[in-house]
């Protein structure tokens, strides 16, 4: 029988973390090669940001991006933000995606974080899940500007 173990993502999981991005079903496409490597590393190494993993049998199947971020109200208490959380096709309705999520939110909490913030996609009907890991969608609107996409690649 497998184990699953939580851990924060380093650079060396980065094929598994490409692999992972690819079922988020964005409307852009993911970075990939030394590009997205190289991304993925500054995402990494950014100070307040962590990647948290599910691996098992060796492989990422899920993964929650946590931002914390400094701020000036609730007595200078950060608030964190919560993105890109996916769990492979295959391994959902496992445990993994709310594994991955409780990580990030002992990381929060350890930081004194006063919230955490997330926002979903309506399109695959997640919205059940992030409620049943205790998000609440009544308090607070969540709103999206965009921009319009770049005609030429960033790299």
């Amino acid at each position: 029988m497998s184990t699953v173990h939580y851990r924060k993502l380093t650079v060396d999981d980065y094929a598994d973390a490409l692999a992972l991005y690819d079922e988020l079903h964005t409307k852009s496409p993911v970075i990939a090669g030394e590009w997205g490597k190289d991304r993925f590393a500054q995402i990494i190494h950014h100070d307040g940001t962590t990647i948290f993993g599910a691996v098992l049998d060796g492989t990422v199947v899920s993964m929650a991006t946590l931002h914390i971020l400094p701020n000036m109200t609730y007595e200078g208490r950060p608030y964190c933000l919560i993105e890109n959380v996916v769990t492979h096709f295959a391994d959902q309705g496992q445990g993994y995606g709310r594994g991955v999520l409780d990580q990030a939110a002992k990381a929060a909490w350890d930081a004194k974080a006063y919230k955490i913030m997330l926002l979903t996609g309506k399109a695959h009907d997640a919205k059940g899940f992030y409620e049943k890991c205790g998000f609440d969608e009544d308090e607070k609107y969540g709103m999206v500007l965009r921009r319009a996409p770049l005609q030429e690649s960033l790299g």
